[in-house]
């Protein structure tokens, strides 16, 4: 199977799972929320942003697999390949045993280190362990996604992906119908990944054909997985500062009721975000076969490329939400929580300029010149804890969105698009028009269409909101569709064939 066409699989079932995982996620919230309550909901916010942390311990193993299985593939080095997945299962497993030491030490403190009711301690204990166990557990488990994604089958991960999140929400919605609560909740959402790890671990295995044993355990694979891996590391220190820190401040210095405020602003983003960045995976490995070949010609083309992409799918998400933010809110929580919309707004700007350029982070990862990014990023985590601790206590959760917002802007604007410009050799001024001039333009007519339906048919419930965001994305989709039809390859030779065909059509027989 070609790169195109796989990338068009990849893209197309990661935009399915997503899809279904992001609806689905949409309606449960608020219903989990509503049966459980704003403490319940975050409490189990925090401790979710707490083990979190334990990403930390990967030390980037997995974007090492990722990169390595790709690039042994291409070279067709399956003595390395046998090495690289014995060496980093052997390092996994370790990891996910040590993780068990501080779990079940903290989770016997966890209700003297947060702002936890009185009523919720036993809870909170018993959800740390679960959740703390589960994270641990999923070490070694959790390799198959990095093989699989490294054999660019994106789309066996996304469908046991959509078969988990089915299960999942039919599972809670049964439990907190039958009078069930947070523990519960627990249980499922964290068994079920576990048991979606193992089926995928199954697909590796037979995919890859290799051998396991402690001979192919070696340290010089070690080192090399530790030397790439050592950068990323940096990286995923530096996302859990940046953007799981929130919920543990705001737990600490507020309460836990203040988190679920702040997270239904914040979860919104993540939503756009993830669309996004679902698409943008399939560069990594991608890159990195281009890079193992030297077609350097090809990375300059997904960097444009790519990056356009990213910007088509944000941009439009953001003039929706930055228009419709409030009826968004309305409608899925209820107004209560309308609140939240200034978090909204605080966190999807910074987020909008980064996304647009998820494919860079991606093309730097599969070359592995991500080195500088990780020291930014690193700096502006750090940033953005210490700015959020200072905000958060005159200005409350604003102040805590403002600490994330500020340093994430920085890194977004001032860093990434010049280092990737100078990676790839491209001038910034020939990046930045060929990759938003369109993107920019295109939103503009969206804009003006859903400013004047929520003038005349404001939303507050879910039929207007649905009336109003079709209008708009009509609007722009047309805007889209001229785009590819007139100024891409694809779509100009695809009109050139419809064109053929309707006037083939239409000729009179002789």
């Amino acid at each position: 199977m070609s790169l195109k066409t796989r990338a068009l699989i990849n893209v197309a079932s990661s935009w399915g799972g997503l899809g279904v995982n992001i609806a689905v996620g949409f309606f449960l919230y608020p219903f989990i929320l509503h049966h459980l309550g704003d403490e319940a909901s975050g409490l189990w916010t925090l401790i979710y942003s707490f083990t979190g942390y334990y990403g930390i311990f990967e030390f980037g193993i997995r974007s090492s697999l990722i990169r390595y299985v790709s690039k042994f593939r291409a070279t067709g080095d399956k003595d390395e390949l046998t090495r690289l997945i014995n060496t980093s299962l052997f390092t996994y497993t370790c990891v996910g045993l040590f993780l068990l030491i501080p779990t079940t030490l903290v989770g016997f403190y966890v209700d003297r280190i947060f702002r936890i009711p009185p009523n919720f301690y036993y809870d909170a204990r018993i959800l740390f362990l679960m959740v703390g166990y589960a994270t641990a557990l999923g070490f070694p488990l959790g390799i198959s996604g990095g093989v699989l994604e490294g054999l660019q089958r994106f789309d066996l991960i996304n469908w046991s992906n959509i078969i988990t999140t089915f299960v999942r929400a039919a599972l809670i919605v049964y439990v907190l119908k039958h009078g069930l609560g947070l523990l519960s909740v627990t249980l499922i959402t964290v068994s079920l990944p576990l048991l979606s790890s193992a089926v995928l671990s199954a697909f590796a295995h037979r995919l890859l054909a290799i051998l396991y044993g402690w001979k192919y355990v070696g340290w010089g694979t070690l080192r090399q997985v530790a030397s790439y891996g050592s950068v990323t590391f940096m990286i995923i220190v530096a996302a859990r500062l940046r953007f799981k820190t929130d919920a543990i401040i705001i737990g600490t210095f507020l309460s836990a009721a203040a988190i679920t405020h702040f997270t239904i602003g914040a979860r919104l983003v993540d939503y756009a975000s993830e669309v996004v960045s679902s698409m943008a995976q399939i560069f990594t490995p991608m890159s990195s076969h281009f890079h193992a070949t030297g077609n350097y010609e090809q990375l300059r083309r997904i960097f444009i490329a790519g990056n356009r992409a990213c910007a088509l799918i944000m941009f439009p998400m953001t003039v929706a939400f930055v228009v419709m933010g409030k009826s968004v809110i309305e409608a899925w929580v209820g107004p209560r929580y309308l609140s939240s919309y200034v978090i909204l707004l605080i966190v999807l700007i910074p987020t909008t300029f980064l996304e647009a350029q998820s494919t860079s982070n991606r093309i730097l990862f599969g070359m592995s010149l991500h080195k500088s990014l990780a020291y930014v990023v690193l700096m502006e985590g750090i940033a953005n804890v210490i700015l959020s601790i200072v905000l958060v206590r005159p200005l409350g959760i604003v102040g805590d969105a403002l600490g994330t917002a500020i340093p994430l802007l920085c890194t977004s604007l001032f860093f990434l698009p010049r280092h990737m410009c100078r990676q790839l050799n491209i001038p910034i001024r020939k990046f930045l028009v060929d990759a938003y001039f369109f993107p920019v333009i295109l939103c503009l007519p969206m804009i003006l269409a859903m400013l004047l339906m929520q003038r005349s048919f404001y939303a507050h419930h879910y039929p207007q909101l649905l009336l109003n965001l079709m209008v708009g994305v009509a609007v722009y989709g047309v805007g889209v569709l001229w785009f590819v039809l007139t100024r891409e390859p694809a779509g100009i030779e695809l009109k050139i064939r419809m064109l053929r065909y309707l006037g083939q059509a239409g000729a009179p027989e002789p």
